[in-house]
Parts: structure tokens; sequence; C-alpha cells
């Protein structure tokens, strides 16, 4: 039996480990929760380069066989970097961190493939003079190190530039928490001069968003599938993600062929990756979100369900040095998504889901995966300050039809008692521009 050291484990892992055919395996998990108190106030004190230290001085007397983390905070870059010290295969940290430096990102994608590289620009937290980017309104902002969208918005104005990047006391010591990992580690690796509290600002981007995911091994790019993403309309936030993708095969293989260019270009010789790109289908242009150097779990489950493969079971077989199996097992199911749901008026639920009604979805839809995110207080106004709503539930599902699909969601939508009936779902009628990004 292997033994996996699971560094952050996301909360996909392990549903998806015991649906995919992993009893072979034995895990070991360290780290803690970075979304739910008590254990995210560890985020206070923590130091990456102790806690790799402390797991590679362990690890050095116990056998294991793999490492690895899908958490995109940090616990993608402690595997990597304990992978490298203990000899196991696993992602080269040089590789890993400019895949996550969102600014150093785009210098390299800028070298490699120029034509799905936006405009851009670097500034640090305490910038106040937006004109100084060079951009014209509108523009986007992000954090150069963040995830979740956290603190991502579209600019309009000046001062709507200055107000975002207020931030309290509370708020900067958070933000600074998050990042100083990253930034501890960063010199290590690589001669990036520029740390993680900075943002980036990018032209805004158009078109359809979709997901391209898979694995490299030994240099070599293999895809396990699309997925695309959805949005509530006029808004940045995530509705859905639908698999399969209704992007047309030619366009697959050009997005692949940007995906294999840009990631031997970045020397990322091994590991799992997430890369996201819009795509306007009126001018056939793909241009690069960014790449997010591991399996995006959330995702991972809908490839299981509908192609049949098992991307867990890869991962493990990737992070011990074997070649990932690509059989692939009939699942019935055509149509898969992942469903979030989001509020947009600060407001807590009116009535949370008790574990009698989740076990009553369970036992009715054993395929359904629940994923609660209940916010109140401080956490949900910040989460609403950060990015303009907060997602309070994920619903991964499938079926056999769409028509099917959205059944079965609007069916455990009730069940949970969530009372939002008029949220857009885009059941029927979908286009490849459903929110009339593209200008005619």
């Amino acid at each position: 039996m292997k033994r996996i050291l699971v560094l952050f484990a996301k909360e996909w892992d392990k549903p998806e480990f015991a649906r995919s055919a992993c009893g072979d395996y034995e895990f070991v998990f360290a780290g803690f929760d970075l979304f739910r108190f008590p254990s995210n106030a560890q985020l206070l004190t923590f130091d990456i380069r102790r806690f790799v230290d402390r797991l590679v001085s362990r690890f050095r007397r116990e056998k294991i066989d793999g490492v690895f983390s899908n958490n995109e905070y940090f616990g993608a870059l402690a595997a990597a970097v304990i992978a490298e010290r203990l000899g196991l295969p696993g992602t080269p940290p040089a590789a890993l961190i400019t895949a996550q430096h969102k600014y150093y990102a785009r210098l390299a994608q800028q070298r490699i493939a120029p034509e799905a590289v936006p405009r851009f620009a670097a500034f640090p937290y305490a910038c106040r003079d937006p004109e100084s980017l060079g951009l014209a309104y509108p523009f986007f902002i992000k954090p150069v190190r963040a995830t979740f969208s956290v603190l991502a918005r579209k600019i309009e104005n000046a001062e709507q530039f200055r107000r975002h990047l207020r931030f309290s006391a509370f708020e900067t010591l958070i933000i600074k928490r998050l990042v100083k990992p990253f930034n501890d580690l960063m010199p290590h690796y690589t001669d990036h001069t520029l740390d993680a509290h900075h943002f980036i600002a990018e032209e805004t981007l158009s078109g359809m968003q979709v997901n391209v995911d898979g694995f490299v091994r030994n240099g070599e790019i293999r895809f396990i599938g699309f997925s695309d993403a959805l949005l509530f309309p006029g808004t940045d936030a995530f509705l859905r993600f639908e698999c399969p993708s209704q992007v047309p095969g030619d366009t697959r293989e050009r997005m692949c062929e940007l995906a294999t260019r840009v990631l031997k270009g970045m020397g990322y010789t091994h590991g799992f990756f997430n890369l996201e790109v819009y795509w306007r289908p009126d001018t056939g242009e793909i241009k690069i979100i960014e790449i997010n150097p591991r399996l995006a779990s959330q995702l991972a489950g809908l490839y299981r369900r509908v192609e049949g493969y098992k991307p867990h079971r890869m991962l493990l077989e990737l992070c011990t040095g074997q070649e990932p199996s690509f059989e692939r097992e009939p699942t019935g199911c055509t149509h898969a998504a992942s469903f979030v749901f989001r509020k947009f008026d600060g407001m807590p639920l009116k009535a949370e889901p008790t574990p009698e009604l989740l076990r009553n979805v369970r036992a009715k839809y054993p395929d359904a995966d629940v994923m609660l995110y209940l916010k109140r207080g401080a956490s949900l106004a910040r989460e609403m300050k950060w990015l303009g709503s907060y997602r309070y539930a994920l619903l991964n599902l499938s079926a056999a039809t769409e028509e099917d699909l959205f059944r079965r969601y609007r069916e455990i939508r009730g069940m949970l008692g969530f009372d939002e009936s008029d949220v857009p779902v885009f059941q029927t009628a979908r286009r490849l521009d459903p929110y009339g990004l593209i200008s005619s």
C-alpha cells in the first residue's frame, strides 16, 4: 500500500478518493482548514518554512511514496518543495511559483504566446494613481497572489480604484498573512523581485470562459477534460461549471496547443494543471486568464461523472511516479455541473440546511456532492466587500440528460430549503455566448 502525504486537503478530496477506488492508498494529512474557525486561526502564526522542515524531517524517517496538495494558497507550493527535498515526483518549485505569481506568469506567457495575453501592469497595494498604469478604463485588477477571485474587480474609474484598495487594519493583517508563505519561499527558488504585496491590472477580456484540465509527466502533456464556466449575468461571479463543454473540437485542439506551448515554455514538467481561457466564438481569439498549477478538485468530479476518468486516482498515480491510467468506466451520464449558490444582498440565509436535510439529499441522490460555506457576521461582511457577493454552497451533480440534470438541481435546491427561486440557471436554449459579451 502506497503512502501519500496530503497537505491542506480540499473539501472535494476525500469524497473523490472514496468514489475513485483509492483503497489501496494510505493517506497522511497535514495542514489546517483555512476556511473554518478555529482551525483558520493558525494562519496568524503559520510559518511555512518551519512547516516544511518539520514534515521533511518526519518523512525522512518514515516511509512515504508521494506528496500533493490541491490547495492554491500555499499547499501546492509546500508540496512541491517537500517533494523536491525528499526526492519524490513533484512540480518544480520555480515553475509553480511563476505560474502562481500572476505578474511573472504574464511575463512568461507574453514571451511564449504574446497573442494570448492582454496588456497588463503591476502596482503595489499603496498605489492611489490608476492613471500611472497606462490602461484605459475599464480594466480588471486582482492581487498577484490570490484565489477564489478574492479582491478581483473590474474598475470603472479612479474613485472606485481607490475605494477598492482601502483596507482596515485587520483586513491588511489577513492579506499579509495569506501571502507571507509565498513571499517566504519565492526567493529560495527564483530570482523574482516583485513580492506578493502587489496587484496586477489587465485589459478586460470578453467571451466564453473555458477550463482546460490535464497533467504533465516527464514533460509530456495529457488532457483529461474541458468545462465551461458560466457567470451570474452582469457580474464576474461564477454561476456554475458545466461538462461537457460546448467548445467545438477544432477550438479545443487550439486550446491544447496553447496550453502545451505555455506549460513547456514555463518549465512545467510534472503535475496537474488547470488552464482558464476566454474564447471569442466570433473571432476565434483565445486569451489566457490564468494557469493554476494543481488539480482543479471542484471540476475533477465532473470529468469522472461524464468522461469516466478518475482524476483523483490519476493524481495519486502521478505523485508516486506512475503513469496515470486513462482507463474509462461507463457512467451512464452525459451531463454534469458544479452549481454555485450565491447571495448578492449581504444577508445570511433565512434557514440553514440541517444534517437531516443533507442526509435526505444523499439518500435520494447518492451521486450528489453538497458543500456548505455558511457565513455570518464579520466573515460574511468581509467576503461581500472583497467579492461583491458570497458563496454559501456548491452542488456537484450529474444525469443522463441535460433536462434531468436541471430537474435534479431544482429538487435538491428545494430539499435543502434554499429560498432564492429566481436564481437564473440557463437550462434551455444555451448559446456559445450566453451573456451577450461578444459585440457584433
